[in-house]
């Protein structure tokens, strides 16, 4: 194909017209994690036209942000999900075998599958603990540790309350 009916196919492909139907599949596409390059591939436009109808039409640019922020919360929510010790139900199929003797005194074995529900402890993940916090608060969960300055300002203190300490005698008391 030579550049003149590239550069007008590229140019087709780039004046294509918006459709109502565009705002639905933009929300689904970016629940799936598409980038606006991606969206704009799929709808046969450049990033160009794609700005534009997100300009032109606030139904597809209301879509496209609504998909974002939805996949976002999910993701987030399932971040703070792995930081925490958590006990999920499951069900699970269990081969039940019953043996008896009939009435001969022939052995009669009767197999069946039963749903059961099942707890299962999920112990929280070291590494998104380690990401959550260092994102959530930096100043205070960055890698590197400098004790030149104990008193710091913006140091933290955490009152734990009036425990016992362990290294005193209780009996001496």
């Amino acid at each position: 194909m030579n550049e003149a009916v590239t550069a007008s196919v590229i140019h087709k492909t780039t004046q294509k017209e918006y459709s109502e139907t565009y705002a639905a599949q933009a929300t689904k596409l970016t629940l799936l994690g598409l980038t606006e390059q991606d969206l704009a591939t799929f709808f046969g436009v450049s990033r160009r036209m794609l700005a534009r109808w997100k300009k032109d039409h606030p139904e597809f640019a209301d879509a496209l942000n609504r998909g974002k922020r939805q996949a976002d919360m999910e993701v987030a929510h399932s971040l703070y999900q792995a930081t925490v010790d958590r006990v999920i139900t499951t069900r699970q199929a269990i081969k039940c075998k019953e043996i008896y003797y009939d009435g001969n005194g022939k052995r009669v074995e009767k197999e069946r599958i039963e749903i059961v529900e099942v707890e299962k402890h999920i112990p929280a993940d070291f590494r998104s603990q380690q990401f959550w916090l260092r994102n959530r608060n930096p100043a205070q969960w960055n890698e590197k540790y400098d004790d030149s300055d104990e008193a710091a300002p913006g140091a933290v203190t955490l009152n734990l309350g009036s425990g016992q300490n362990p290294l005193i005698d209780e009996t001496a008391g």
